[in-house]
């Protein structure tokens, strides 16, 4: 086999690959001498089948078979010899000339191809050691609690019948009939549907309609269903509904008591304080390490410089950019909304690519270098956490995730990411800062 390297630009490699026809035809016989002990043909014994028979028969998929191995066989040695990391699955381009191919089948000619490949860029890891980080931190506070009862409490409250008319606070049964130039359309009637009047469920100006109403009245009215709804069939249109309030319910007082926290589940008001107290930590907890995290990849990022693979930078960037149009396209916005151009646009998110792409690969060499690995048991309990949100498919979804290897990777990807997360975490110099919730919670101008 004879390999020559016919161009190296960037972190891509082009490579004319020889192979003999002798040692493509050494392949064949042996394969053949294979079939033969196994091969069954009418009037010949086991094993007694002539070469040149075999040859006849079997002579162009053996063939097939021996080009397919020699390719992967020299393109693995290729890789191996230069000590390269792919980036993709490389590139086979074979001859175009007209029968040349065919000259090769019929071992009449070498098999030459060349290979295309993209290989990973060497990565230099940073001194972790000099990484300084901040770790906001935030107390639970009793009005926090306070506010957080009071929510509860109104999810919670008893509402009471009444024979007034509607208003907005009040929770009303209601039928309705939806059509649009006389014709129903999907999801546009319901019945017995509760409505919060005032609450926003239905579209603007449907509930409007509703004040006013006592339970037995009906009244039809016209709507405009928003240029962003999600359904776009409906989208931008206008519809008209029927409705007919069967109920109306006045909300109820309440008090936020061991009363209240029995019909919760919880034996008294103190131990309800304590559970939404242990609820609101983990929030902050989730938010200081979200920030933390962003603190140390923002780190990483200007730590590692270096042009990443073409090829995984444009898979991501596709990924990315079609994701915003879908989003554009669904709320019915155009980047000049956005205030920006779609050119601006496609700039800003390659960067964002380029950046995902060179963190996940400073991510994937530092758990490589410090045989970092997600154990079989934490990759259950990921999975199992995964089933446990789907009641009643479980099974289904326990398949899904053992039939698509691909599903099982996107599962243990944020695993093995967050262990390496606190692995950096461990190594780099972290202060602790006290901050109230609301700069916790602040979002980054960015």
């Amino acid at each position: 086999m004879q390999v020559t390297e016919t161009s190296a630009a960037g972190l891509k490699r082009e490579y004319r690959v020889v192979v003999p026809a002798t040692d493509l035809e050494a392949r064949v016989k042996e394969r053949l001498d294979d079939l033969k002990d196994r091969v069954q043909l009418r009037g010949f014994r086991p094993g007694k089948v002539p070469a040149a028979h075999l040859k006849r028969l079997y002579g162009k998929s053996a063939m097939a078979e021996a080009i397919e191995a020699a390719v992967r066989e020299a393109n693995s040695k290729i890789v191996s010899d230069r000590g390269f990391k792919l980036a993709t699955q490389p590139k086979v381009v074979l001859p175009s000339e007209e029968g040349a191919v065919a000259g090769v089948i019929e071992g009449k000619s070498d098999l030459a191809y060349t290979v295309e490949i993209e290989i990973m860029p060497p990565i230099t890891l940073a001194d972790f050691k000099t990484i300084k980080l901040t770790r906001l931190t935030a107390e639970v506070t009793d009005a926090e609690i306070d506010q957080a009862l009071q929510t509860i409490a109104e999810q919670n409250r008893p509402f009471v019948a009444k024979a007034e008319a509607a208003e907005k606070g009040d929770r009303v049964t209601i039928s309705f009939e939806g059509t649009i130039d006389g014709t129903p359309f999907d999801g546009g009637t319901g019945e017995d549907a509760s409505l919060l009047v005032g609450s926003g469920q239905f579209i603007p100006g449907f509930e409007d309609h509703v004040v006013g109403l006592k339970a037995g009245e009906s009244t039809t009215f016209n709507v405009k269903f928003p240029e962003d709804y999600r359904a776009t069939a409906v989208a931008g249109k206008d519809a008209t509904f029927a409705v007919t309030v069967k109920a109306v319910e006045a909300p109820g007082a309440f008090k936020i008591d061991d009363d209240f926290a029995k019909t919760l589940g919880l034996e008294s008001l103190a131990k309800l304080r304590d559970a939404v107290r242990e609820r609101i930590a983990r929030e902050h907890s989730g938010r200081s390490r979200q920030k933390l995290k962003r603190a140390l990849f923002d780190q990483l990022d200007e730590r590692h410089k270096f042009e990443p693979p073409p090829s995984m930078v444009e898979q991501e960037f596709n990924n990315v950019w079609a994701q915003t149009e879908q989003e554009l396209k669904q709320h019915g916005r155009t980047f000049a909304d956005e205030g920006t151009t779609e050119e601006e646009a496609r700039a800003d998110y390659r960067s964002i690519a380029e950046r995902r792409v060179r963190l996940g690969l400073v991510i994937a060499e530092i758990g490589e270098r410090n045989n970092i690995k997600v154990t079989e048991e934490q990759l259950k309990a990921a999975l199992m956490e995964q089933v446990r949100q789907f009641p009643g498919q479980e099974r289904q979804i326990w398949e899904y995730y053992q039939k698509n290897p691909d599903a099982l990777a996107a599962l243990r990807a944020p695993l093995f990411e967050d262990k390496v997360v606190d692995f950096l975490i461990e190594l780099a110099e972290v202060e602790e800062k006290p901050v109230s919730r609301d700069e916790l919670f602040k979002e980054d101008e960015e």
